[in-house]
């Protein structure tokens, strides 16, 4: 195999070109101040760059087969950033729509989540209010085409790219249906979609008596501050206002300044929320709250789990350093590194971790360690784990995230939870139910209020042992199995045994396996109460929106309950402090 004589300086030009471009533009940074490497830094750079260019290219170009220039220079960089900590990253072209919806909580398309089980593109949620919602695709729908390509052979990020595209033009999918005797056709028109940083907020309960508000923040994107502040204003609008809850549960951050505004709201002018270190002299800086908090002293809770992260953990350990509030829940995920974006050339960019941030005691909530830079990382170990002092002079603890004032915690969810949930049974069972018990139609009526006229208010839905009881046979009839660890177990055990030898244990073994079955067989009645609030909690998501399906959950959120009740306890809440 050659190549033609006149393509290869071609393709030399154009790889040199894209080198000098990168070249250009480090020195573009250097002239700019932002990194100024020492010389034996630079010389390394220099000559590591001009080796990497030249294999690079000598690859390309001279390889005995074709290969992709662009496939090969996205394996050199991942390459290059497996070492690193994981929230380093490359994003190219495409990948930067993701990154748009990361920070500004916004993106041009119909407003759809879909996931793949079973092999086949499946709809998880309609964001409320979008195209898809407004015209009724529900959760459970398969995408069987989108612009007249069957998704057969589709990706998840191929349907997701042909979905997106410029606001007011339209897009054509094909989804089946149970219950439906055919394909269901939606033209849904895409525009700019909105992600709500707060999904709901409102009293507990529906109750001003009590006066305890909820206030539920699902990311830190660019309007998340403004939301939290009309949430927090229109609570307080009622004079009923006693405490407020703030939901971080399953949280993973946004930007560093929603977070300093946010817990500017609680906390007192001028106090400083974050800080952040790094090896460049620019990355230290340190946030404060500008302008005069709009609840001062009304008694605050933040619930945490170990899903919150970053941005939520800035509010988190800045409240509870500052003894301004109380943290309930479990720990939490335990990420103090910040990143910053960098734009790339041809519309790419690098997402890049330029230092760690401190709360204002100056503890690192960072739990794992990546400084090695070998692709091995571990916990932080407690030998290592550092004491701080909040404002009114309590204890905590660096390396591990943030840790509760107060610990609630619901459980690992049982072997038959987790794996009903990985098999998206409740899902599956809730759509198989909505097909079974269509709404009547109303026109001009919503979804919502259809449901609400056929079932009473959502609050008030329950799963009957009727329904629980069809939930079971609907699985026993699609050959649902999974297997418990201790199954598991006992199936090593056995295979040890038998290499051993041991063959006189064969019985007991046997007589074991049935035992466990029969446990099994006993797990749906024992957690009946857990399995019947996942699949309320599914049924609920086929016929009303998100922000109905918030408020239908607190009455039966022991979390949230826990919260309640300790804001309402004025002793309990204090004593929460240590006595602080």
């Amino acid at each position: 195999m050659s190549l033609s004589p006149t393509l290869v300086p071609v393709m030399k030009k154009k790889v040199l070109f894209s080198i000098v471009l990168v070249v250009a533009s480090l020195a573009v940074g250097l002239v700019a101040g932002f990194w100024m490497p020492r010389d034996d830094d630079f010389f390394a750079l220099r000559k590591s760059y001009q080796v990497f260019g030249a294999l690079y290219e000598e690859l390309v170009v001279g390889y005995v087969d074709k290969l992709d220039p662009e496939k090969m220079m996205h394996t050199g960089i991942d390459a290059m950033l497996q070492d690193l900590d994981p929230y380093t990253n490359f994003y190219d072209e495409a990948d930067n729509a993701d990154l748009n919806i990361m920070t500004r909580g916004r993106y041009g398309g119909v407003g759809l989540s879909a996931a793949i089980f079973d092999g086949k593109i499946t709809v998880t949620a309609p964001v409320e209010g979008t195209s898809s919602y407004r015209r009724g695709v529900r959760p459970g729908d398969v995408i069987t085409e989108v612009a007249g390509r069957s998704t057969k052979d589709l990706s998840l990020d191929d349907v997701r790219n042909l979905l997106r595209g410029e606001p007011g033009s339209t897009v054509q999918i094909m989804i089946a249906r149970e219950g439906a005797p055919e394909p269901l056709s939606f033209v849904l028109r895409r525009e700019e979609v909105k992600l709500k940083n707060v999904p709901f907020s409102g009293f507990v309960g529906g109750d001003t008596t009590s006066g305890i508000g909820y206030i539920k923040l699902d990311r830190f994107a660019n309007e998340a501050a403004p939301e939290v502040r009309r949430a927090l204003i229109s609570l307080q609008k009622t004079d009923a206002l006693k405490g407020v809850i703030l939901d971080l549960r399953d949280n993973p951050g946004g930007l560093l300044e929603a977070a300093v505004e946010i817990t500017g709201l609680f906390a007192p002018a001028n106090a400083v929320i974050v800080s952040t270190r790094g090896r460049q002299p620019q990355t230290e800086r340190s946030y404060q709250s500008k302008l005069a908090p709009l609840a001062p002293d009304l008694p605050l809770v933040v619930l945490m789990n170990g899903y919150s992260a970053s941005a939520s953990e800035i509010v988190a350990g800045a409240i509870q350093d500052l003894d301004r509030g109380l943290i309930l829940g479990t720990p939490s995920f335990g990420k103090g590194l910040v990143q910053i974006v960098r734009n790339l050339p041809f519309n790419t960019s690098l997402k890049l971790t330029t230092a760690g941030y401190y709360s204002p005691s100056g503890r690192s909530i960072q739990k794992i360690d990546y400084r090695q830079h070998d692709g091995h990382f571990g916990s932080i170990p407690d030998s290592l784990r550092h004491a701080f002092t909040t404002a009114a002079g309590r204890t905590v603890l660096d390396g591990r995230g943030i840790e509760p004032d107060v610990t609630v915690s619901l459980g690992v969810p049982s072997a038959l939870e987790q794996a009903l949930a990985r098999q998206a049974e409740f899902l599956f069972y809730a759509t198989h139910f909505a097909a079974e018990h269509p709404l009547s139609d109303a026109p001009g009526q919503t979804a919502e209020a259809r449901f609400f006229e056929t079932f009473g208010d959502g609050d008030d839905f329950e799963v009957s042992d009727a329904v629980y009881s069809d939930f079971q046979a609907w699985l026993h009839a699609r050959n649902f199995v999974y297997r418990t660890p201790a199954e598991q177990g006992l199936k090593d055990l056995s295979e040890l045994l038998e290499k051993g030898g041991y063959n006189g244990v064969k019985d007991q073994m046997e007589a074991l396996g049935k035992a466990l079955q029969r446990e099994k067989t006993d797990d749906f009645n024992r957690l009946g109460k857990q399995l019947k609030a996942r699949l309320r909690t599914a049924i609920l998501a086929h016929y009303i929106g998100e922000s109905a399906q918030i408020r239908a959950s607190l009455a039966h959120d022991a979390v949230v309950d826990k919260a309640r009740r300790l804001l309402l306890d004025h002793t309990a809440y204090k004593r929460a402090f240590g006595g602080a």
